[in-house]
């Protein structure tokens, strides 16, 4: 029951960062402390997610287990990769695999891991970006660290977790959608009073303005904003 109670107080911790609207770098690195929270035997967890690309560890509570990561993402092998890609728990102990996997048995063994496991993170797609598989990798010292008990709390953990990256995610996105449109607004008013200026000075039309707009912003190669900014600023210089 105490073990119950932990996960539910870790799984609430995640609540608390959706509804705080935290960024998804905090979410990630929630997620990882819960886990540590849900299982005492882990010394460390990673977030390991594949978007796509090449593997990542985006979020970690020691930084010194960092490299068994990278030596799995190196070699293309390790249980992070396996338990991403069959979208199935990998626990272990570090010697079982030492052949298949040599390059994170290596890097495992090195920073005194004696067990490990890896329970599989599936994000869904937000927007137009691709879906985000993972997985949470946790660590122990103890040979004897996790159980089949630990396995199933984690996947229910993961669960949650995911529901808080992806909400993460999409509060973050909506940020930047927002940021982007003020840009955007700012820019057309920063263009509309240049295309003034011009028309005033050279008695033209706002077309042909707008088109003389375009023709420095390819004749110096630098942003449409930009060489507003840059009239505007040379106008305001100007003695009067």
């Amino acid at each position: 029951m105490d073990r119950l109670d932990q996960a539910a107080q870790a799984m609430a911790g995640l609540r608390d960062v959706v509804e705080a609207e935290e960024p998804l770098d905090e979410a990630l690195h929630q997620v990882a402390v819960g886990a540590t929270q849900v299982i005492p035997d882990a010394d460390a967890v990673t977030v390991t997610v594949l978007n796509g690309r090449e593997p990542s560890t985006v979020a970690w509570t020691d930084d010194r287990y960092l490299d068994i990561d990278k030596q799995q993402y190196a070699g293309g092998r390790g249980p992070c990769l396996v338990a991403a890609s069959t979208q199935r728990p990998v626990r272990a102990s570090t010697v079982e695999h030492r052949l298949e996997w040599p390059e994170f048995s290596a890097a495992a063994e090195q920073t005194g891991v004696g067990a490990y496991l890896a329970v599989p993170l599936l994000l869904a797609a937000v927007g137009r970006k691709a879906e985000w598989v993972g997985a949470l990798n946790l660590y122990s010292l103890n040979p004897d660290g996790f159980d089949t008990f630990d396995e199933g709390l984690m996947r229910v953990f993961s669960l949650a977790a995911a529901q808080s990256i992806n909400n993460a995610r999409r509060w973050q996105q909506s940020r930047e959608h927002i940021r982007n449109l003020e840009t955007a607004l700012e820019s057309r008013a920063e263009i509309d009073q240049a295309k003034g200026i011009l028309m005033g000075a050279y008695r033209c039309s706002a077309q042909e303005a707008f088109e003389k707009l375009v023709e420095q912003s390819q004749r110096r190669n630098v942003k449409l904003r930009q060489v507003a900014l840059d009239l505007l600023a040379s106008v305001s210089r100007t003695p009067h």
